[in-house]
C-alpha cells in the first residue's frame, strides 16, 4: 500500500489516510445569522473519506468577514447550525477542523449593515478589489488596531475556537496566509508600525505567535494548526526578507505543540525545503501549481517524505470521493469554477462518485 493510504498520526487523532482536503471558500452560508446550510453539511459529508477535512474560512468575528455568504463561528447561532455539518462528518467516521479567517484590511463596508470599518495593522490601503454584494470595489482604507484592538482581537480568535469544539469540530486552523490579519502583521507593506508588534521580525510574528498561544491556552495545543503562504504575493502582500520572517515564525511555533503546520507553497519552492527541516512536527504540504491545480503526482511528495501529508483543493472541489480515486487510479472529475461560488446545489453536491459514473464513461466524469 502506498504511504499516502497508510493510517497516520495528528496531534492527538489518528488519520485513515494523508489525503487532506484543504479549506475552500464556497460562499454558501446562507443559514440564520451567516450560518452553514443543511447542503453544506452534505457537502462535507460525501467528503469525509479524506484523511482531513479543513472547513471554508469562518471568520472569528464580524469585522473579520471577507466576502460575502461566508460563515462565522462567533455566535450561538453559527455555532448550533455548525452541529450538523460536523455530524455529518462524524457520522461518516472522517475528521474534521474550522478554518478560522480574519480579513483585516481586505474586508468591506459593504459587508455589514452598519458598514464597520476594515482593520488592519495600519491604515494602509491594499491595491485592488474585492468582490462585494454590490459586485466588485476598491478595497478602502483599514483602520489601524490599538494595542487594545489588538489583544480583543486575539481574544476573539481564542472564543472561536472554543466554539469550534462547542461546534464539534475536531481542532482549528488559524490562517495566517494569503493576505488576511495574520499575514498582514507578518508583511512589510501592510505593517508599518514601530511599536511592539512591528518594525522588526520579532515585532512582526508576534500577532500571529500569540493568536497560536491563545488558542492552544483554549483548546489545547494537540488541536491546532497554523497555515501560512510565503511570498504569496495574494492580496497586495509583499514580504521583504521573507526566509528570515518565516524561519523566526517557525521558531517560535514550535514550543506551542502545534498538532501540524500548513504549507500553501508560493513561487520560492527552493524554501520550503528549509521549512520542511526546520518544523519538527507534521508538516503538511499545498504544492505551488502556477496555472493549475494539485493532481495526482503530488502524492510523491509523501513517498519522498517532502511532507506528511498533501492537502488537495480543487480537486476535492469536483470528486467527492477523491481519496478512493487517488489510491485506485479512478478517473476524476473536472470542476466547473463557474458554480464554485455561492448559487445551490449545483456544482457543489452533485458531482458523481466513483459508484455513481456510468459504465461508458472514457477517462473523464461529471
Amino acid at each position: 500500500m502506498s504511504l499516502a493510504f497508510e493510517p497516520t498520526t495528528l496531534g492527538r487523532y489518528t488519520l485513515r489516510n494523508r489525503v487532506v482536503m484543504a479549506p475552500m471558500t464556497r460562499n454558501r452560508a446562507y443559514g440564520p445569522g451567516r450560518g452553514p446550510t443543511p447542503l453544506m453539511a452534505t457537502y462535507y459529508a460525501q467528503r469525509a473519506g479524506a484523511g482531513l477535512i479543513i472547513a471554508e474560512s469562518a471568520q472569528p468575528s464580524r469585522i473579520g468577514q471577507a466576502h460575502p455568504n461566508t460563515p462565522g463561528l462567533h455566535s450561538g447561532e453559527q455555532v448550533e447550525a455548525w452541529h450538523a455539518v460536523t455530524r455529518g462528518v462524524h457520522e461518516q467516521e472522517g475528521l474534521i477542523f474550522a478554518q478560522l479567517m480574519h480579513a483585516g484590511r481586505v474586508g468591506h463596508p459593504s459587508l455589514h449593515e452598519d458598514n464597520l470599518t476594515p482593520v488592519g495593522p495600519s491604515p494602509v490601503k491594499a491595491a485592488g478589489t474585492t468582490f462585494t454584494p454590490d459586485g466588485p470595489q476598491e478595497f478602502v482604507t483599514p483602520r489601524a488596531l490599538d494595542a487594545a484592538g489588538i489583544r480583543a482581537t486575539i481574544e476573539d480568535y481564542a472564543a472561536a475556537a472554543r466554539n469550534a469544539i462547542a461546534a464539534g469540530f475536531d481542532g482549528v486552523e488559524v490562517h495566517a496566509g494569503y493576505g488576511f490579519l495574520p499575514h498582514q502583521f507578518l508583511s512589510t507593506n501592510a505593517n508599518q508600525r514601530d511599536d511592539g508588534w512591528g518594525g522588526t521580525v520579532q515585532g512582526r510574528i508576534r500577532f500571529t505567535v500569540e493568536v497560536a498561544t491563545a488558542i492552544a491556552d483554549a483548546i489545547d495545543a494537540d488541536r491546532l494548526g497554523v497555515r501560512i503562504s510565503p511570498v504569496s504575493g495574494y492580496q497586495d502582500i509583499l514580504e521583504d526578507n521573507h526566509r528570515d520572517t518565516y524561519l523566526a515564525l517557525l521558531d517560535a511555533l514550535g514550543p506551542i505543540g502545534l498538532a501540524y503546520l500548513h504549507i500553501a507553497e508560493g513561487t520560492d519552492t527552493e524554501f520550503t525545503e528549509h521549512l520542511r527541516e526546520r518544523w519538527n512536527g507534521t508538516f503538511i504540504l499545498n504544492p505551488y501549481t502556477p496555472g493549475g491545480f494539485t493532481g495526482p503526482e503530488a502524492l510523491k511528495l509523501i513517498e519522498t517524505g517532502a511532507a506528511d501529508l498533501v492537502s488537495f483543493a480543487s480537486l476535492f472541489l469536483a470528486n467527492p470521493d477523491l481519496p478512493r480515486r487517488l489510491q485506485h487510479g479512478g478517473p476524476l472529475n473536472t470542476p466547473d469554477f463557474s458554480l464554485a461560488y455561492g448559487g445551490d446545489h449545483r456544482g457543489y453536491t452533485d458531482y458523481p462518485t466513483l459508484s455513481q459514473a456510468t459504465p461508458d464513461d472514457d477517462g473523464q466524469t461529471g
